[in-house]
């Protein structure tokens, strides 16, 4: 068994994919009509074996969108060169919250996404 997918809320299908295609470079794996305005929207890191599935809010749960994680850091991207994709997003538009920081498990800094959610890019130590 493997963890195929995670649910994330973003108030628009084509704002999630705007982000997490246009601006992250994530591939868009899959975006089916599914009728009544849903459709089933599957983004994920070139090569990852769990996507996002993007849930368009309805209704109160857009309340909630950009707070899963309780204002906690909750998604890790890792990256095998910080510095590299660090510039990269920032050129991108990627607002961080901090420079660049050592910690002992590895290289890391914290950025939002556009809806709220709190990430940590990060390289591991070896």
């Amino acid at each position: 068994m493997h963890l195929s997918a995670l649910a994330i809320l973003v108030p628009d299908y084509d704002a999630g994919i705007a982000f997490f295609v246009d601006i992250m470079g994530w591939e868009l794996l899959e975006d089916t009509d599914l009728g009544g305005g849903k459709r089933w929207v599957r983004v994920a890191p070139a090569g990852a074996q769990t996507a996002f599935l993007l849930a368009r809010a309805v209704g109160d749960q857009a309340a909630f969108i950009g707070k899963q994680g309780g204002g906690r850091v909750w998604l890790f991207l890792q990256t095998e060169d910080f510095a590299r994709d660090h510039v990269a997003l920032q050129a991108k538009g990627v607002a961080f919250e901090e420079a660049p920081r050592q910690e002992p498990y590895g290289t890391v800094a914290v950025f939002r996404d556009p809806f709220g959610n709190r990430w940590d890019l990060i390289q591991f130590a070896r």
